[in-house]
């Protein structure tokens, strides 16, 4: 099976435990304003690759990952491509490999053939590095233009399975950060028992320029990174210190 792959990085620290093999596909629904990736957003601008292609090149990394390193798949979306993912996961996990995803969940559904392949994708997935966009229903519509309640059904069907996840908020002045939903999202996680890492992601405008380039005018041109006070304060709301590993 091929997927559409955006680009690879052999060498991540940052996107799952230990030292990743980083494959971002093509393909994504949302259209977060603050999305630094609009260039994956079209499925079919990915470079078609092979499962067994992408496996060989990880595998040429292996001896820098240790212990706890494995393949990240991020996005883009990488559930949009969802039988892709499970067959390279599939066959990731009869190599001995660690599996991560990193993902939004927009596609996530309950219902269908979709689930019961959902379903058979945990089974080989290790972790998930999910997003929460927003809090606030009306909000997420106005940050992401999509609804956020299946998103949410998906964290609440991850707590379920015990399958462990590990949180990542981006903070955006005028839109994320902001206590009050900062405490309605604190008040989330507090009901989840599989979180084991609270991230925040500072806002930052680097992306601008290739929405400049791909003619997409860009949502949050005047929009300022937020204050390492800010910053901060969104990490003590959010208690990312209680969750074991959030400064390694």
């Amino acid at each position: 099976m091929k997927g559409y792959i955006h680009q690879l990085e052999s060498f991540g620290s940052v996107d799952g435990p230990g030292v990743r093999f980083i494959i971002f596909t093509t393909g994504c629904h949302l259209r977060c304003k603050y999305c630094h990736n609009p260039d994956t957003w079209d499925l079919m601008k990915g470079k078609q690759m092979e499962v067994d292609e992408l496996l060989k090149e990880a595998l040429a990394c292996r001896s820098y990952w240790g212990k706890k390193g494995g393949i990240t798949v991020s996005g883009g979306e990488p559930l949009v491509q969802i039988d892709f993912l499970l067959e390279l996961f599939t066959k990731a996990k009869e190599l001995g490999i660690n599996t991560c995803i990193d993902t939004a969940g927009e596609p996530f559904t309950r219902e269908g053939e979709w689930f019961k392949k959902f379903e058979s994708l945990m089974a080989v997935t290790d972790t998930l590095l999910v997003d929460i966009k927003h809090i606030d229903e009306d909000e997420h519509i106005k940050l992401t233009g999509k609804s956020g309640k299946n998103i949410i059904d998906m964290f609440r069907y991850l707590d379920e399975i015990k399958k462990p996840i590990w949180i990542r908020h981006v903070l955006v002045p005028g839109i994320t950060d902001n206590d009050e939903y900062l405490l309605k999202t604190r008040d989330f996680i507090r009901t989840l028992s599989n979180v084991q890492r609270v991230e925040i992601l500072p806002y930052h405008g680097l992306g601008a320029a290739k929405y400049k380039t791909l003619g997409i005018p860009y949502a949050l041109e005047k929009t300022e990174s937020p204050t390492a006070e800010r910053v901060e304060n969104a990490r003590k709301i959010l208690e990312c210190e209680k969750y074991e590993g959030w400064r390694k």
